[in-house]
């Protein structure tokens, strides 16, 4: 190790005959990781990176990067680390699954061992990542085996099986962590599954990530960012092209997640935009933990967002979602403002063991997800829900809400809201609906249907255009 005025300067392989140093600036407490002559993403350079990470965390220090391309695998941030990414820095995934140790978390609402994501903020704390350079996960390779697999299960009755057996690699995770900062115009892109994902952790702030997940084809499941069994969370300032769920909300899946009984709670989410994506803003489908005190205002979601708000789950969810509310939202060519179903998605809802197999010879994933769950406890409560100021052109049905007979939508409140669609669509299984100061105009003159309701009052009759 050399030593100059400039601090300590140490060198970390990057290969067998490249060296990458890490400059230790003394003024700024900074590591900041180049590459040197190999900085073109050919080079695995996980455990270079991570010992930087690792020399960083005792002092609280930043770890910045020189310009270039950084493959490497999975990384894990420490307590007290900030990751600087700045402009003109590309990190780039490996497409090897063995650089991504399985390790214990929880996937589409069922605790099971998976491959570690690219970025790792594990039981840490005061944790920042930031900067204007990208994460990029090349994620192509995760798509193809989802899609391969998708294939084989779906003729066998197996797709709900699909999502778990197919082991793809997130770009971030942060779970059972607080006080983490993670954003300033960083750019995610191609993530092999979910791109951010916090999990059973707290008071973290995501404020200016660009994610952008359409790029070399349309990764199934690349949501944009989770928030699972969560409390004390913010999201200001995101601007997200996802293949699913762009602003996602999740609290566990059926009997594993009743078991887990962790709720989402405590979330503001704002002054975002989303270019494409399942919805604006979407709770569900894993809805067993509930929701509770969510606010989320100023959205804009665009054409290529079918769904502006989206509430979504099944028969076998269960949890209580209560206090949530929604506003000042703006849709444009958005196909339906406002969806919600409680039967969502059967063939990926209800799984069943395949004929002949039990329980002992199932992977031990396929239990939680194919053991029964009684009507009482599965069915989702939602309920004080209010929604107001939403603008909405170029939709094709204003409404389209279904939930179950024993189990209404129950004290919804819709005010201010003025919405352009081809036709009104319907709602039904609501209880104590009010609708006030309503501007509802469709192409075909209809009106909102509803069926199996009571006591929903206020809708308007909508003038034909």
């Amino acid at each position: 190790m050399k030593f100059c005025k400039a601090g300590i300067i140490g060198l970390i392989a990057a290969s067998s005959l490249a060296m990458a140093s890490a400059v230790l600036a003394a003024p700024t407490d900074a590591l900041v990781i180049d590459c040197g002559v190999v900085c073109d993403g050919t080079v695995l350079q996980t455990a270079a990176i991570q010992n930087v990470i690792d020399t960083a965390a005792p002092r609280g220090g930043t770890v910045s990067f020189k310009p270039g391309i950084y493959l490497t695998g999975a990384l894990f941030l420490k307590s007290g680390v900030t990751l600087e990414i700045p402009e003109g820095v590309i990190i780039t995934g490996s497409q090897d699954i063995k650089d991504f140790p399985e390790l214990p978390t929880r996937i589409a609402g069922i605790e099971m061992t998976w491959p570690a994501a690219l970025i790792n903020v594990r039981d840490a704390h005061n944790v920042t990542i930031t900067g204007k350079g990208t994460i990029d996960e090349n994620g192509a390779v995760w798509w193809k085996t989802y899609n391969d697999l998708r294939a084989l299960y779906t003729p066998k009755g197996l797709r709900w099986a699909s999502d778990y057996d197919a082991k793809r690699v997130r770009l971030s995770l942060i779970q059972n962590s607080y006080n983490v900062h993670y954003g300033g115009g960083l750019t995610l892109k191609r993530s092999g599954f979910w791109t951010v994902q916090i999990l059973y952790s707290h008071d973290i702030t995501i404020d200016g990530l660009i994610i952008r997940n359409n790029e070399g084809g349309r990764g199934p499941s690349t949501d944009g960012i989770d928030i699972d069994s969560s409390r004390k969370i913010e999201v200001i300032h995101a601007d997200i092209e996802a293949n699913d769920d762009a602003l996602c909300l999740k609290s566990g899946r059926d009997s594993d997640g009743l078991r887990v009984d962790r709720p989402t709670e405590d979330i503001k989410i704002h002054d975002s935009i989303i270019h494409k994506g399942a919805a604006a803003i979407t709770i569900g489908s894993e809805t067993s933990g509930g929701f509770h005190n969510i606010e989320v205002w100023n959205i804009t979601a665009e054409a290529g967002v079918p769904n502006g708000v989206l509430f979504k789950s099944a028969h076998t969810r269960g949890g209580t979602a209560t206090d949530i509310r929604i506003h000042d939202l703006t849709m444009i060519g958005v196909a339906t403002p406002i969806s919600m179903t409680m039967n969502w998605n059967p063939s990926y809802s209800y799984a069943v063991l395949p004929a002949g197999m039990d329980t002992k010879s199932a992977p031990p994933y396929w239990v939680p997800l194919t053991t029964p769950v009684s009507d009482a406890k599965g069915r989702p409560h939602f309920s004080d829900v209010h929604i107001w100021n939403i603008k909405a052109t170029g939709a094709r049905r204003a409404f389209s809400v279904e939930a179950y007979a024993d189990t209404p939508l129950s004290n919804f409140k819709f005010d201010h809201l003025d919405i352009q669609a081809a036709d009104a669509g319907a709602i039904a299984d609501a209880k104590d609906w009010t609708f006030s100061d309503i501007k509802l105009m469709t192409a075909n003159g209809s009106n909102v249907t509803v069926t199996d309701s009571t006591n929903v009052t206020g809708l308007p009759i909508a003038p034909s255009q």
